[in-house]
């Protein structure tokens, strides 16, 4: 299955390199490829205020240095994303409390979220 070609540019241009991220995953699996050849093997969903310490911290920061319209599109290529919407909607989520994500090297995509 393959989702908008325009979902990993804008993710991309969100990623934290390198985060180690410590959540349970969201039920929604996927298995697709993005242009960069990183296979979505599965999409989590972590609110901000559950992380600890350094990942925190991380976060904010990312999301402190993140330009409205970056945030804009983003949460413009979530909404055409079924899979995504279908994580979030499972934890009682939207695309606009989507502030972060996260796609690291064993395909797991990681949509931080905070609460309005």
């Amino acid at each position: 299955m393959r989702t908008s070609s325009s979902f990993f540019p804008a993710v991309a241009a969100l990623l934290l390199a390198g985060s180690p991220l410590a959540a349970a995953p969201a039920p929604s699996q996927s298995q697709t490829e993005s242009e960069e050849g990183v296979a979505i093997r599965s999409i989590q969903v972590v609110d901000v205020q559950e992380l600890k310490g350094d990942v925190r911290s991380q976060v904010d920061a990312h999301v402190a240095h993140t330009k409205q319209e970056q945030m804009n599109s983003l949460r413009k290529t979530i909404e055409a994303t079924p899979e995504a919407l279908s994580a979030l909607k499972a934890k009682g989520r939207n695309s606009a409390q989507v502030v972060a994500v996260n796609i690291d090297k064993d395909g797991v995509l990681t949509l931080f979220t905070k609460a309005s």
